[in-house]
């Protein structure tokens, strides 16, 4: 249990780093962007969809091919007839082409740190951290000098989550759709 706490850590310590110097080399190519986004998400095995918050910080890396960007979200669904609640809190780095400023797609990969509530109070809470890709597309519509419309969407496969309750895990791959202004710093 140690080894996977000191794991965890060290990989979630990497991957921010990481992370920070893509902005870092982002940022210094080109201005950066902050993008306050809301939406809609659901997981394979939801019940439904359910709201979504995000931010997110995009930079371009090479001019008129590759945008990187470092998104935080939240998200929460249940599953089984609210016999689960899951709230889940990505941190996900971003690799975007734009070969047309208007249009971007790509993929990505996340850190995902994982929260599963059971409606049985006898049961205790358990919290994960996983690693997932992602991949998906987007729409950016200029709506000025220094703000921009921002539509994205993508899909996020994960490893199975394990639960004490039948059925013992579920699917938790997910999808979502945000809109969100994208502001020019």
């Amino acid at each position: 249990m140690r080894i996977d706490r000191n794991r965890n850590a060290l990989i979630a310590a990497a991957f921010a780093s990481l992370a920070a110097l893509m902005m870092c080399a982002a940022m210094k190519a080109q201005a950066a962007e902050i993008i306050p986004s809301f939406g809609i998400t659901e997981a394979k095995d939801a019940d439904n969809a359910k709201p979504i918050l995000g931010l997110a910080l995009r930079g371009t890396a090479i001019p008129s091919l590759l945008d990187l960007d470092v998104r935080g979200q939240y998200r929460q669904e249940e599953r089984f007839n609210g016999a689960i609640k899951e709230r889940m809190w990505p941190i996900t780095a971003s690799a975007w082409l734009t070969p047309l400023r208007v249009v971007y797609a790509g993929a990505g990969v996340g850190w995902y740190n994982t929260t599963v509530d059971y409606q049985n109070s006898a049961l205790k809470s358990d919290t994960s951290n996983k690693f997932g890709v992602h991949a998906g597309a987007g729409l950016r519509m200029p709506m000025g000098n220094r703000v921009a419309l921002d539509l994205n969407g993508r899909y996020v496969w994960l490893k199975d989550q394990e639960t004490q309750i039948i059925p013992q895990k579920f699917n938790p791959d997910f999808w979502d759709v945000s809109a969100g202004l994208a502001f020019s710093l």
